[in-house]
Protein backbone atom coordinates (compact mmCIF):
# COMPACT_ATOMS: atom_id res chain seq x y z
CA UNK A 1 0.00 0.00 0.00
CA UNK A 2 1.19 3.17 -1.34
CA UNK A 3 1.98 5.77 2.37
CA UNK A 4 -0.78 9.33 1.97
CA UNK A 5 -0.58 12.12 3.95
CA UNK A 6 -2.21 11.00 7.03
CA UNK A 7 -5.16 13.19 8.06
CA UNK A 8 -5.14 15.45 10.67
CA UNK A 9 -7.23 16.05 14.09
CA UNK A 10 -7.85 19.36 15.03
CA UNK A 11 -6.17 19.73 18.69
CA UNK A 12 -5.71 23.48 18.74
CA UNK A 13 -7.28 25.26 21.67
CA UNK A 14 -8.51 28.83 20.47
CA UNK A 15 -11.19 29.68 22.87
CA UNK A 16 -13.59 32.36 22.70
CA UNK A 17 -12.62 35.61 21.90
CA UNK A 18 -11.15 37.18 25.23
CA UNK A 19 -11.03 34.01 27.02
CA UNK A 20 -7.59 32.80 26.86
CA UNK A 21 -4.58 34.24 27.93
CA UNK A 22 -2.22 36.12 25.28
CA UNK A 23 0.27 32.72 25.05
CA UNK A 24 -2.45 30.17 25.03
CA UNK A 25 -3.61 32.61 22.08
CA UNK A 26 -0.64 32.92 20.27
CA UNK A 27 0.01 28.90 20.73
CA UNK A 28 -3.32 27.90 19.72
CA UNK A 29 -3.68 30.07 16.42
CA UNK A 30 0.19 28.79 15.47
CA UNK A 31 -0.85 25.28 16.40
CA UNK A 32 -4.07 25.65 13.74
CA UNK A 33 -2.10 26.96 10.99
CA UNK A 34 0.21 23.77 11.49
CA UNK A 35 -2.75 21.74 11.70
CA UNK A 36 -4.11 23.57 8.51
CA UNK A 37 -0.88 23.44 6.41
CA UNK A 38 -1.39 19.08 7.31
CA UNK A 39 -4.97 18.59 6.41
CA UNK A 40 -4.36 20.77 3.14
CA UNK A 41 -1.97 17.84 2.34
CA UNK A 42 -4.30 15.25 3.99
CA UNK A 43 -5.39 11.87 1.97
CA UNK A 44 -2.73 13.10 -1.19
CA UNK A 45 -0.18 10.13 -2.10
CA UNK A 46 3.74 11.41 -2.28
CA UNK A 47 3.35 12.36 -5.98
CA UNK A 48 0.40 14.74 -5.52
CA UNK A 49 2.38 16.34 -2.42
CA UNK A 50 5.10 16.84 -4.67
CA UNK A 51 3.02 17.95 -8.08
CA UNK A 52 3.85 21.83 -8.44
CA UNK A 53 0.38 22.60 -9.98
CA UNK A 54 0.13 25.96 -10.21
CA UNK A 55 1.86 26.91 -13.11
CA UNK A 56 4.72 28.73 -13.28
CA UNK A 57 5.43 28.88 -9.61
CA UNK A 58 7.70 25.93 -8.27
CA UNK A 59 5.88 25.20 -5.16
CA UNK A 60 4.19 22.32 -3.64
CA UNK A 61 2.58 21.38 -1.08
CA UNK A 62 5.33 18.88 -0.16
CA UNK A 63 8.01 22.28 -0.70
CA UNK A 64 5.40 23.82 1.81
CA UNK A 65 5.90 21.36 4.45
CA UNK A 66 9.89 20.97 3.81
CA UNK A 67 9.76 25.02 4.00
CA UNK A 68 7.80 25.55 7.21
CA UNK A 69 10.16 22.66 8.80
CA UNK A 70 13.19 24.82 7.60
CA UNK A 71 10.98 28.28 8.90
CA UNK A 72 10.66 26.90 12.46
CA UNK A 73 14.05 25.89 13.03
CA UNK A 74 15.10 29.08 11.89
CA UNK A 75 13.24 30.87 14.39
CA UNK A 76 12.38 28.89 17.48
CA UNK A 77 15.69 27.22 17.57
CA UNK A 78 18.45 28.60 15.50
CA UNK A 79 17.34 32.32 16.52
CA UNK A 80 15.71 32.65 19.76
CA UNK A 81 17.65 29.44 21.57
CA UNK A 82 20.82 30.23 20.14
CA UNK A 83 21.12 26.89 19.12
CA UNK A 84 24.34 25.71 16.23
CA UNK A 85 22.27 23.10 14.20
CA UNK A 86 22.37 22.82 10.55
CA UNK A 87 19.03 23.12 8.37
CA UNK A 88 16.25 20.42 8.28
CA UNK A 89 16.69 19.73 4.96
CA UNK A 90 20.12 19.74 3.30
CA UNK A 91 21.65 18.62 0.10
CA UNK A 92 23.23 19.21 -3.29
CA UNK A 93 19.41 20.56 -4.36
CA UNK A 94 18.13 22.20 -1.72
CA UNK A 95 19.50 25.53 -0.45
CA UNK A 96 16.18 27.45 -0.99
CA UNK A 97 14.66 26.89 2.93
CA UNK A 98 13.35 23.51 1.85
CA UNK A 99 11.58 24.49 -1.43
CA UNK A 100 14.31 23.18 -3.39
CA UNK A 101 15.03 19.10 -3.51
CA UNK A 102 11.30 18.08 -3.33
CA UNK A 103 11.51 13.92 -4.23
CA UNK A 104 8.24 12.43 -3.71
CA UNK A 105 10.13 9.17 -2.76
CA UNK A 106 10.77 11.10 0.87
CA UNK A 107 7.22 12.40 1.46
CA UNK A 108 7.00 10.04 4.61
CA UNK A 109 10.04 11.25 6.03
CA UNK A 110 9.72 14.54 5.03
CA UNK A 111 6.28 14.78 7.03
CA UNK A 112 7.85 13.28 9.64
CA UNK A 113 10.82 15.51 10.02
CA UNK A 114 8.14 18.30 9.63
CA UNK A 115 6.40 17.06 13.35
CA UNK A 116 9.78 16.37 14.82
CA UNK A 117 10.92 19.97 14.47
CA UNK A 118 7.34 21.47 15.51
CA UNK A 119 8.03 18.91 18.87
CA UNK A 120 11.10 20.00 19.22
CA UNK A 121 10.16 23.87 18.47
CA UNK A 122 7.31 23.47 21.59
CA UNK A 123 9.78 22.23 23.82
CA UNK A 124 12.83 24.80 22.73
CA UNK A 125 10.36 28.00 23.60
CA UNK A 126 8.69 25.90 26.78
CA UNK A 127 8.89 28.19 29.85
CA UNK A 128 10.10 30.67 27.94
CA UNK A 129 8.00 34.28 28.47
CA UNK A 130 6.81 36.35 25.55
CA UNK A 131 8.86 39.47 26.80
CA UNK A 132 11.67 37.50 26.67
CA UNK A 133 14.26 39.08 24.06
CA UNK A 134 17.40 37.70 21.91
CA UNK A 135 19.49 39.43 19.36
CA UNK A 136 18.58 38.16 16.07
CA UNK A 137 21.66 37.04 13.43
CA UNK A 138 20.97 40.40 12.04
CA UNK A 139 22.01 42.17 15.51
CA UNK A 140 18.15 43.27 15.85
CA UNK A 141 16.66 42.32 19.24
CA UNK A 142 13.71 40.56 19.32
CA UNK A 143 11.14 38.95 21.12
CA UNK A 144 9.75 35.10 21.39
CA UNK A 145 6.10 37.13 21.27
CA UNK A 146 7.81 38.54 17.74
CA UNK A 147 8.39 35.44 16.73
CA UNK A 148 5.13 34.30 17.28
CA UNK A 149 3.70 36.56 15.35
CA UNK A 150 6.04 36.31 12.79
CA UNK A 151 4.98 32.50 12.59
CA UNK A 152 1.75 33.01 12.27
CA UNK A 153 1.88 35.19 9.52
CA UNK A 154 4.16 33.64 7.91
CA UNK A 155 1.81 30.43 8.42
CA UNK A 156 -1.05 32.44 6.86
CA UNK A 157 0.64 33.24 3.81
CA UNK A 158 1.76 29.83 3.30
CA UNK A 159 -1.63 28.58 3.87
CA UNK A 160 -3.44 30.29 1.17
CA UNK A 161 -1.05 28.90 -1.67
CA UNK A 162 -1.87 25.58 -0.16
CA UNK A 163 -5.46 25.93 -0.52
CA UNK A 164 -4.52 27.12 -4.04
CA UNK A 165 -2.22 24.09 -5.05
CA UNK A 166 -4.65 21.36 -3.64
CA UNK A 167 -7.35 22.92 -5.28
CA UNK A 168 -5.52 22.66 -8.67
CA UNK A 169 -4.26 18.92 -7.23
CA UNK A 170 -7.80 17.18 -6.74
CA UNK A 171 -10.53 19.86 -6.77
CA UNK A 172 -10.53 19.84 -2.87
CA UNK A 173 -11.40 23.64 -1.07
CA UNK A 174 -11.79 24.11 2.37
CA UNK A 175 -10.03 22.20 5.51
Amino acid sequence: MTWTAPPVERTAQLGSPGTLDERHMLEGWLTRHRETLLAKCAGLDPERLARTAVEPSGLSLLGLVRHMAEVERWWFRRQFRGEGIGDVHAGPSDGNEGFDGVDPANAERDFGLFRAEVAACEAAVAGHGLDEVFASTGGRPLSLRWVYLLMIQEYARHNGHADLLRERTDGVTGD
